[in-house]
């Protein structure tokens, strides 16, 4: 049994070589969920050149998951890169939203006022003009 045992390790670790995988490049068995470290380092791999299609056979992972994971990555890089137009865009948002804010209040205060004097005494009929 201890020479079936020795052969079937040296046949897994001759198939490893041979497609030139290591065990620290291998998802764990039964791991089925990707950190976003990992994500990265794999998408920054294929960035710097690396085949789509050996990328997927040495992580075991298929080319549709790769694809969606690069286009992710690139679509959240270019929004990073708007960020200063953002906060731009923020700030004008906050500026405005204050003017809103204030005049709100006035018209709340102005509305106040006008029911005090009212209740103290009605306004005067308007006659009309002939």
């Amino acid at each position: 049994m201890s020479t079936s045992n020795k052969h079937d390790s040296g046949a897994a670790e001759g198939a490893r070589r041979a497609t030139e995988q290591s065990p620290e490049s291998l998802p764990a068995a039964g791991a089925g969920r990707w950190s976003s470290r990992r994500k990265v380092s794999v998408i920054l791999e294929l960035l710097r050149g690396a085949d789509l299609e050996s990328t997927s056979r040495k992580y075991r992972v298929t080319v549709a998951t790769l694809t969606e994971w690069r286009d992710r990555f690139l679509a959240s890089g270019e929004t990073g890169l708007h960020s200063r137009e953002v906060d731009v865009e923020d700030d004008e948002k906050r500026r405005l939203k204050s003017i809103v804010a204030n005049v709100s209040i006035d018209n709340e205060l102005l509305r106040e006022k006008i029911a005090r004097l009212e209740s103290s005494r009605p306004l005067a009929l308007r006659k009309s003009k002939p």
